[in-house]
């Protein structure tokens, strides 16, 4: 699942909530036949998928957990799914769906959370998940094709010593996916977003008649981070490596939000820093399953990734900031990982599917939290350390009871007024602060707008 979007990604008030494109229309049959026969040509019939199954399969994502956006869906359903094995195959696929006019919809593993790998027009879903080659390591890089996954990439990378300096909360990921439709994750705490320093350069293929790879070094190729695609298709990466750390889970347990923020605010100071830290409160702690003695339902939890050698550092600062530590796990930090973002999202609506969730940050969610209460009735706070603009701070999930659309979005707009900053998790539609950016690059990776239509906005 993909990680929440901390910087750079806040809409202002005045918010629209996803619709249906008014504009599409179904791609002919006749077109759709013409390039499925180009297809099997230049990949074998093996590659594809016409299958009704098929088709619903590779339109689909995990939108279905916003109770804004599942009544939407499927919000289209593709005509053909490709499934090329390198990058050059994906460049191929492009340039042939470009040829007859048919809309593009690339996907990694389909653990999008806002629908991006839907495809609203219909036309051709291009599959990453088989291009998996991973082509070197090399001291702080590593370079990969889109559909690598992250459980690969780590094993290739700690097998030289090092370690991804940002990966997904899901590790079965993949590069592609996690670049075009994620933010951060677990490493964010030192490194920031993956459009600060992660993307050492990109593979990119345009969306026109000609196959070709168009190599996009940083920081041009930001524009196609947390981009759904519309700004040329990733076919491969290089991403940015740490050297490799002993890691630990640390599990501690507190009375209150404030005592466990500050504790969790002094453990980002670490040397090696943390590779995750979160923080829970209590009502959501006791929708976990199973249930863990390291978190008592009763209290607040604070989580953390960390090295080894900083037990006994963050030890003595969970206690002298009231807290007990109840755990130390070294195989911890796989489950710390499958709490933290998005997967809390899905954790909580398995026990409480009358919530729903608003990414946000700003620090009323911590030092004005009975008067974010007050502005979203029976919320809950979930926490993670982010590195942004230079420091680290938290980002996070507000849990919230779903009545309606309407009201959701309200909400929404009066958090700011308690120095919460919503960033709008129940649309498909990009609204980050880098559109220019984005445009600018799909003007000249997809001059014709073929490049999952339907997410950038126009204007």
């Amino acid at each position: 699942m993909n990680a929440i979007s901390p910087a750079g990604s806040r809409r202002a008030p005045g918010r629209e909530p996803a619709r249906l494109p008014e504009d599409a229309h179904p791609v002919p049959p006749s077109t759709v036949d013409a390039l499925t026969d180009d297809l099997v040509e230049a990949f074998g019939a093996e590659a594809l998928r016409r299958d009704d199954a098929g088709r619903l399969s590779a339109s689909t994502d995990w939108a279905h957990m916003s109770p804004v956006l599942a009544p939407l869906l499927p919000g289209g359903v593709a005509d053909v799914v490709v499934f090329p094995r390198d990058a050059e195959g994906i460049a191929v696929a492009v340039a042939l769906a470009h040829r007859h006019r048919v809309p593009v919809t690339p996907r990694g593993q389909g653990t999008g959370n806002y629908g991006q790998g839907i495809p609203l027009y219909g036309g051709m879903v291009l599959d990453t998940s088989r291009a998996t080659t991973i082509h070197r390591v090399s001291d702080g890089a590593i370079s990969a094709d889109a559909g690598a996954s992250f459980v690969a990439l780590e094993k290739a990378a700690r097998a030289t010593g090092q370690e991804l300096a940002i990966l997904p909360s899901t590790v079965g990921s993949t590069i592609g996916g996690f670049i075009a439709g994620g933010s951060g994750g677990t490493g964010s705490l030192a490194n920031g977003a993956i459009w600060t320093g992660y993307l050492h350069e990109l593979r990119v293929a345009a969306c026109t008649d000609r196959a070709q790879l168009h190599t996009v070094p940083y920081p041009q190729n930001t524009a196609m981070a947390h981009a759904f695609g519309v700004s040329g298709v990733i076919a491969g990466a290089t991403v940015a490596l740490r050297p490799a750390v002993e890691w630990t889970a640390l599990f501690a347990a507190f009375n209150t939000l404030e005592q466990a923020a500050a504790a969790g605010e002094a453990l980002f100071e670490l040397s090696p820093t943390p590779r995750l830290v979160s923080l829970d409160e209590a009502g959501i702690v006791a929708t976990y399953r199973p249930m863990d003695a390291a978190m008592p339902p009763d209290k607040v939890s604070l989580r953390a990734i960390l090295s080894v050698g900083s037990v006994a550092e963050a030890t003595a600062i969970v206690v002298s900031s009231g807290g007990t530590v109840t755990g130390v796990r070294a195989n911890g930090p796989a489950l710390l990982a499958s709490l933290s973002y998005n997967h809390v999202t899905h954790r909580v609506r398995k026990v409480r599917p009358d919530l729903t969730h608003l990414q946000c940050m700003g620090r009323g969610l911590i030092h004005r939290r009975a008067e974010v209460a007050a502005t979203v009735p029976d919320s809950l706070v979930h926490l993670e350390g982010f590195h942004i603009g230079g420091s680290r701070t938290w980002v996070g999930m507000l849990f919230t009871r779903y009545v309606d659309t309407p009201s959701l979005y309200a909400g929404m707009d009066a958090l700011a007024g308690v120095e919460v900053h919503v960033d709008d998790p129940h649309t498909w539609v990009l609204h980050h602060d880098r559109l220019d950016l984005i445009r600018a690059a799909a003007k000249r990776f997809d001059p014709d707008g073929l490049l999952n239509p339907g997410k950038l906005p126009r204007t």
